[in-house]
């Protein structure tokens, strides 16, 4: 089954040109959420290297994350918390937990956070994204976990762009490798 997801993951991946004043291609993963397939295996298999361990609370990141944490929430029977970016607009209206994020892969920071009253320490957290360049934000995300007196399980993603010290680090389990989409160059 795992087989057949990757494949199509890849076959459904596209580098896409966003035009002259671009200097780079960007990924276009939009064929994922549109293909019911895809859809329905990417909860089951980013849930299954973490089954054991127990999670109690899936974490991830908006955007993409509030489109894939809740299909590995729902495969796992437990729930989901958003991590909310803020960037300097977003007020939220309760007590929330914020952490920066060291530089991405754009070269900025950014601040998640979430609903104190969603984490405590009696949860373990999955922490789940769907590409992870350089594990910034979910660097973030295992403080957050951290602060709020949680326990992290470990990361699960799609597709790990980062060094190996960096997805030993997050404990990060993937589906695929930036490598196996081919390249802007290839």
């Amino acid at each position: 089954m795992r087989a057949e997801l990757t494949g199509r993951l890849i076959e459904a991946f596209r580098w896409t040109d966003p035009g002259p004043e671009s200097t780079h291609l960007v990924s276009d993963t939009s064929g994922w959420w549109r293909d019911p397939t895809i859809l329905g295996a990417l909860g089951p298999a980013l849930a299954e290297p973490f089954r054991a361990a127990q999670p109690t609370v899936v974490i991830a990141p908006e955007a993409t994350g509030l489109l894939l944490g809740p299909l590995v929430a729902y495969a796992l029977g437990t729930g989901f918390l958003p991590a909310y970016k803020n960037t300097g607009e977003r007020q939220i209206a309760e007590a929330t937990t914020w952490a920066w994020t060291g530089t991405d892969y754009r070269g900025r920071r950014l601040a998640l956070g979430v609903r104190e009253r969603h984490l405590g320490p009696a949860d373990r957290a999955l922490v789940v994204d769907d590409w992870v360049a350089s594990g910034a934000q979910l660097r973030a995300l295992h403080e957050l976990v951290a602060a709020r007196g949680a326990t992290v399980v470990g990361t699960s993603a799609i597709i790990a762009e980062c060094p190996p010290a960096v997805a030993s680090e997050l404990r990060l389990v993937s589906l695929l490798h930036a490598a196996d989409l081919g390249g802007p160059a290839d």
